[in-house]
């Protein structure tokens, strides 16, 4: 159109070609046309009318434009071609809304529940006392625990157990607890114990304290009550009528020898302890006693500890008629019976009442759990050698939950017979008797037994920790396990456990000496000084931390390389675990999971004497296997044939394979999980399955 002088003619071809346009108050461009009209403009003007009124009815057959009003959008909007559309969009969108709330919902209900963190990891237990030195001491103490925990960082290890550091007179090196809110100067002050907890956190570790119920330290605020008989707490302990110069009140025999009994001239009576004679046992048949240990449950989880290990559970309660128990040898003369070994513990361990206990305990422990991400783990003490019915007990019911599992300590008997078969019995000893569904877990040492690499061999240290790591559940490690550490020899006057210098032969102080960090001064444990509390084993310019860093097949290293891929593998940390052969010297056993291709073989020698293991029966596994890792780095990457797997003496292997085919479905005797679970690899997710 070419532009002229009247306006009038190009508005006009405007309307023509959009009739419907008008302003927001309804006024077209002609309403704001301010200038005079006149006679001839009113005519043209009636003219421009008549052709909108035309266009007007032609209005239908035009196309939106942009920056139309809103009267032309609805116009435009309830036709058909355009509503239709927009409805289909809408309900389109509902449906997919809706149908991905249900997948979500479907997904969470078919889920298995997440390994929680006491799962996920291995246990590490820390001796406070032998960790690290940071004041020079020779002592270690929580800011030395502060100080290294870039080692869990290391390891991939998230939860860490350490044992007591209450005040104490130290008697029984903190296990005779002289006040149970309060941290020993040895160790450092509360403000210590916060900071380390604080940072723990920050890293995403997690605190386990020891926690003991049995007994208290003679030197306790309640023991002096009690002997002096204040009303309130008068039965906090096990008193009975004595005299200090006659017979005891019955044939009971201490953890540590001799009487368990023990005159107090102060009360007139004599008081009971299964254990050191400064450590009385208090009276669990006082609900007020049983009311202050949970005040002290409550105290540390609201300082935000993550956990407790209850030691020595079982002799918290005692039968209330005190009468002698059997002996085992019923010829041995009376006067000879010294020790534990010597009676039928029937009336001083495991007594009725004792899981009520428990459970009390673990019901105010649950009550903290319910804060979301911080659930507080209860792990239980007890040796109960060939009982081992007792031990599975503290799991609890199907109806009322105690410990998340009891200390598991049967592998402490590896090296009783180092052969395949005597590993797969100790094994089955828990897995056969372990409740159905419950968490199982392994310990190989501890503070109270010989190191493993001691009492088995450095030979077969490398093997164990395979074992340890990828058996299902939970592995503990002792302190100095990752890297071997052995006993020291302790002289007569080194001696510093009070078992020890009651009988040399029972000292525990081999097994405690410092973790062995570097091959500087005292092996880093004190670089402030000169001294430790213990000596320090001669192998530590070789054996320490810092030195097994820089080596890719260290002890340490293949340690850290079967956590990472027990914590990185489905099939090693939640699969089935199925035995697959044991004889002299060789145990192996399957980790796969239902709807994985991948599944891993572990075959190790723990005999004494080289081994060519056949497994061609096993139609489940294919013909040829390659070698993921060797304890014996040079075969890292060996393909073998099924028929002729090779091992030396204390080697173990971890074989990764792939297969369609699943063992467990074939074998089910032999197989166990704790929580069936299925893998759905197109879309890579776990489910449940029956």
């Amino acid at each position: 159109m070419s532009y002229r002088k009247d306006s009038d003619s190009v508005e006009l071809g405007e309307c023509t070609r959009n009739p419907g346009y008008k302003d927001a108050d309804g006024d077209g461009p002609a309403a704001r046309d301010n200038i005079s009209v006149s006679d001839s403009e009113e005519k043209r003007d009636s003219i421009g009318v008549k052709r909108l009124s035309d266009a007007r009815d032609e209005y239908t057959q035009i196309k939106p434009y942009a920056g139309m009003p809103k009267e032309v959008l609805v116009l435009y909007s309830s036709k058909a071609r355009y509503r239709v559309p927009r409805e289909i969009l809408f309900w389109l969108t509902v449906c997919c809304t809706l149908a991905l709330v249900a997948v979500t919902i479907a997904v969470i209900a078919l889920s298995p529940k997440c390994l929680s963190w006491w799962q996920a990891s291995p246990v590490y237990q820390i001796y406070p006392r032998s960790f690290k030195d940071s004041d020079g001491d020779g002592v270690g103490d929580l800011k030395g625990i502060k100080e290294k925990l870039d080692h869990f960082e290391y390891l991939n290890i998230k939860s860490i157990w350490i044992s007591p550091f209450y005040r104490s007179p130290m008697k029984d090196f903190g296990y005779d607890v002289e006040d149970f809110r309060d941290i020993d100067p040895l160790f450092g002050t509360m403000k210590d114990f916060e900071e380390l907890l604080a940072t723990m956190h920050s890293k995403g570790l997690r605190l386990i304290m020891d926690f003991i119920p049995n007994h208290t330290s003679d030197r306790h605020r309640w023991f002096n009550l009690s002997r002096t008989r204040d009303p309130h707490y008068e039965d906090y302990y096990v008193w009975t009528d004595c005299k200090p110069d006659g017979p005891k009140p019955n044939n009971w025999v201490s953890i540590f020898g001799n009487s368990s009994w023990t005159y107090d001239e102060v009360r007139g009576q004599c008081y009971l302890h299964q254990f050191l004679k400064e450590q009385p046992d208090l009276n669990f048949r006082n609900p007020d006693v049983i009311n202050e240990m949970i005040d002290i449950i409550h105290f540390w989880l609201d300082k935000g500890v993550d956990g407790f290990r209850m030691d020595a559970v079982k002799h918290m309660l005692e039968a209330p008629h005190m009468r002698d128990e059997p002996q085992v040898d019923p010829n041995k003369p009376p006067e000879l019976v010294t020790t534990e070994w010597d009676l039928h513990s029937d009336y001083t361990t495991s007594q009725v009442g004792l899981h009520d206990i428990l459970r009390e305990f673990r019901a105010q422990m649950d009550i903290y759990s319910q804060e979301p991400g911080r659930y507080r783990f209860m792990v239980i003490e007890s040796y109960d050698y060939e009982e081992v019915y007792k031990t599975m007990m503290y799991y609890g019911t199907k109806l009322e939950k105690e410990g998340d599992f009891p200390f598991n300590f049967y592998l402490l008997d590896l090296p009783q017979n180092t052969s395949g078969v005597w590993a797969k019995h100790l094994v089955h000893l828990w897995m056969g008797n372990m409740p159905k569904g419950k968490w199982p877990n392994w310990v190989v040492g501890n503070h109270d037994r010989t190191r493993i690499s001691s009492s088995a061999g450095q030979l077969y240290v490398r093997a164990i920790n395979m074992l340890l790591l990828t058996l299902p559940g939970t592995a503990t490690t002792y302190y100095g396990e990752e890297i071997g550490m052995e006993n020291i020899n302790v002289t007569a006057s080194q001696i510093q456990d009070p078992a020890g210098k009651y009988n040399t032969s029972a000292s525990r102080d081999p097994q405690r000496s410092p973790l062995q960090w570097n091959a500087n001064m005292n092996a880093g444990f004190n670089d402030k000084t000169n001294l430790t509390w213990l000596p320090l084993h001669p192998d530590y310019e070789t054996v320490n931390v810092e030195a097994q860093m820089k080596d890719d097949g260290s002890v340490l290293a293949q340690y850290r390389f079967l956590n990472t891929l027990r914590q990185s593998e489905l099939p090693l940390n939640r699969g089935w675990f199925c035995y697959v052969h044991d004889d002299a010297n060789v145990f192996s056993y399957i980790r796969e999971l239902d709807g994985l291709k991948r599944a891993f073989l572990i075959v190790v020698n723990f005999g004494k004497e080289s081994a060519i293991t056949d497994l061609s029966s096993v139609r489940e596994l294919p013909d040829e296997l390659k070698v993921l890792m060797s304890t014996n780095k040079a075969n890292d990457g060996k393909v073998l044939p099924k028929s002729r797997i090779q091992t030396e003496v204390g080697e173990g292997l971890v074989i990764q394979y792939s297969t369609n085919t699943r063992f467990n479905p074939n074998h089910p005797e032999e197989c166990y999980i704790s929580e069936k679970a299925c893998y759905l690899e197109t879309i890579g997710i776990l489910y449940k399955c029956q």
